[in-house]
């Protein structure tokens, strides 16, 4: 797993806390599936594993955008929002890319939270797809 911290700040307790647990949720459903699937695929089965788990979120969340005082609805949507407070975007690219970590941060300045996951299930290894984005410039 790779952190992206901007700003520098360290994440509180809770924030360590639930990451493992939605890392752990996500570990769970490649160990039974392995890569190669489509996106939604995992995307069901790591709901399914994080309420088994009591884990709250919600999926598919709209990500309006706020421009000059008029809210936009694009059509943007969180992948998953966990605890109201943490982002998690799932890929099944080759690598995780650049452009995955700036709209991830783009996410996180637009819905006012700190903490972000970017999950990609196409890894051989899952811990080798997975990178923690911190946002601290709020």
């Amino acid at each position: 797993m790779t952190e992206i911290n901007q700003g520098g700040s360290h994440l509180n307790a809770w924030e360590n806390d639930i990451s493992g647990k939605i890392i752990g949720a996500a570990i769970e459903v490649h160990k039974h599936l392995g890569p190669g699937l489509l996106e939604s695929a995992y995307e069901e089965c790591l709901c399914r594993e994080l309420e088994l788990r009591g884990i709250n979120f919600e999926r598919q969340v709209p990500l309006p955008l706020n421009y000059k005082g008029l809210k936009l609805d694009c059509g943007y949507r969180l992948d998953l929002l966990v605890e109201d407070k943490v982002i998690v975007e799932l890929k099944t690219v080759e690598a995780i890319a650049p452009i995955h970590e700036a709209q991830m941060l783009t996410y996180l300045k637009l819905r006012d939270v700190r903490l972000g996951l970017i999950i990609n299930f196409n890894a051989r290894l899952l811990v080798e797809g997975i990178k923690r984005l911190v946002n601290n410039y709020q």
